[in-house]
């Protein structure tokens, strides 16, 4: 086993095809091809379900690719600590988040400090979050709970209540506060299933001797709010994630104590050394101290 097999293998697995690995790592399509079919042929292994012109991995492939994501993480780690005075000069963050309103204060310092670091900002609900760090597709998450799991850091960057909210034409446009049992008989707009949000308005539910039945159910916070403004039922959200929209009218709900949203900025224990990962930790850590 070379090394060059294992990057073309994962650059072609990351990437989803032969043609994007070669451009990403400037080789040809032939050398990244035969760089994977000496790899399988050494082994005796399929890594890839090559289907016309549609690339997949196969078990062994999912399998492998796991050890890979962390031996090429573990490389760029090496390479941040070897070039530590460059460190914060360049490079890459990767950012998922359950909501990017809780971003913007610490990524516009982080801005100004770091301009030569390249961001990217992925949305997600919680399972996406988890599961993006645990698969090294992430540096940092912000995340609608304190993880109980030891193998995270996390830092609880701010904490509100989940409130309702319709259209200002809905016939609940009039009314500040509400009970679940009273909101279960009308039309819900729920996010979809992994949702911290959802989950905890579920469970609140349930204490509460009722079930939320969505009609409609939506993936991502913007699609309910904008299913919600054209009339299409009633929509749940942070009350710090409300923000001012025209078109919408909260409703608070009774108690509000049960249902609190907690904002945390999270990562894995093995990448908070990372001079990346750390810089966003003191920045959000100081906005909240001031």
């Amino acid at each position: 086993m070379r090394y060059v097999q294992l990057r073309a293998f994962h650059y072609v697995a990351i990437c989803g095809g032969f043609s994007r690995a070669a451009e990403e790592l400037l080789l040809t399509q032939p050398a990244i091809s035969d760089q994977v079919r000496k790899l399988e042929a050494e082994y005796d292994v399929l890594l890839f379900n090559r289907m016309r012109k549609q690339v997949t991995l196969t078990s062994a492939g999912e399998q492998l690719l796991q050890i890979t994501r962390r031996l090429f993480d573990n490389e760029q780690e090496a390479v941040g600590l070897l070039s530590e005075s460059r460190a914060l000069q360049s490079g890459n963050l990767r950012i998922v988040a359950d909501s990017a309103h809780h971003l913007l204060h610490i990524l516009s310092t982080f801005r100004r400090r770091y301009p030569g670091v390249r961001i990217s900002v992925r949305a997600g609900n919680t399972e996406t979050v988890v599961t993006s760090l645990y698969n090294y597709e992430a540096d940092l998450g912000i995340l609608g709970e304190l993880p109980t799991l030891n193998n995270f850091d996390c830092l609880r960057l701010s904490a509100s209540p989940i409130i309702a909210f319709v259209a200002v034409t809905h016939e609940l446009a009039n009314r500040q506060r509400m009970t679940l049992p009273e909101l279960a008989d009308h039309a819900l707009v729920l996010r979809e299933r992994g949702s911290k949000t959802r989950t905890k308005l579920e469970m609140a539910a349930r204490a509460a001797g009722v079930e939320l039945q969505p009609a409609i159910e939506a993936e991502g916070r913007e699609a309910v709010r904008e299913i919600v403004a054209s009339g299409g039922g009633v929509g749940f959200v942070s009350m710090a994630e409300f923000g001012v929209d025209p078109r919408l009218v909260p409703i608070r709900l009774a108690p509000d104590d049960q249902l609190i949203m907690d904002e945390a900025l999270i990562c894995l224990q093995e990448r908070r050394s990372s001079k990346l990962v750390q810089a966003v930790f003191d920045i959000a850590r100081g906005g909240i101290q001031t």
